[in-house]
């Protein structure tokens, strides 16, 4: 399962602190309507009527530099729905697809499960009790942020989701990690595997001929 908060970067073009709290994955019927994916615990604090936030989208977008404001916010068959002022229609609404948001976030106000970048670099990362690397960055995307964990001599991707990163421990200095097997060591080969179940049977093993 996939945080539903996340990491609060600070180096926003803005300068300011910023929370992502969605990103606008499709228009929804003919009055500019538009389907959310929520990064947010609390949608219906988030998406109130006249909540403003900052647009991220590409340079070539005419949106481009400029904040949205909430004019609806429904739940509509199951999914989230927003409407913002200036889009009234499906044109506009797809003019905004992909768009993801970020309002601005004061630390003492951060959600639950959010936590700014810079109190995730430099924690341990430990696994089965045991300390196998140290955070160095985190990498932000749509769909999730990674962890950037230096281990030995490699950096490994770490998906910042709960069901691999279940614990995050800023107090302790650390983040627990429950990986999937292969993401911080090498897995034997099944053809070598293979060979090894293949390997012919040492002479006093071998049945004896008759």
């Amino acid at each position: 399962m996939s945080r539903t908060t996340d990491v609060v970067p600070q180096d926003t073009p803005q300068g300011k602190n910023q929370l992502r709290v969605g990103r606008l994955v499709k228009a929804h019927g003919l009055k500019g309507g538009l389907k959310l994916e929520l990064y947010t615990d609390n949608p219906e604090r988030r998406f109130v009527t006249g909540a403003e936030f900052t647009l991220q989208v590409p340079e070539a977008s005419p949106w481009h530099g400029k904040t949205i404001t909430v004019r609806e916010y429904r739940v509509m068959n199951g999914n989230p729905v927003a409407f913002f002022d200036d889009v009234d229609d499906r044109t506009a609404a797809e003019g905004l697809v992909r768009a993801i948001l970020w309002i601005d976030q004061d630390v003492d106000e951060t959600e639950d499960d959010a936590w700014f970048d810079h109190q995730l670099v430099g924690l341990d990362v430990v696994r089965d009790g045991a300390v196998v690397g140290r955070v160095q960055r985190i990498e932000h995307f749509p769909a999730q942020d990674l962890l950037i964990v230096k281990s030995g001599e490699r950096e490994i991707m770490v998906p910042f989701v709960s069901a691999i990163v279940p614990t995050v421990d800023v107090a302790a200095g650390r983040v627990i990690v429950t990986p999937p097997p292969g993401l911080f060591e090498e897995l034997p080969d099944a053809d070598d595997d293979s060979a090894a179940a293949e390997e012919p049977l040492a002479a006093e093993d071998s049945p004896a001929a008759e």
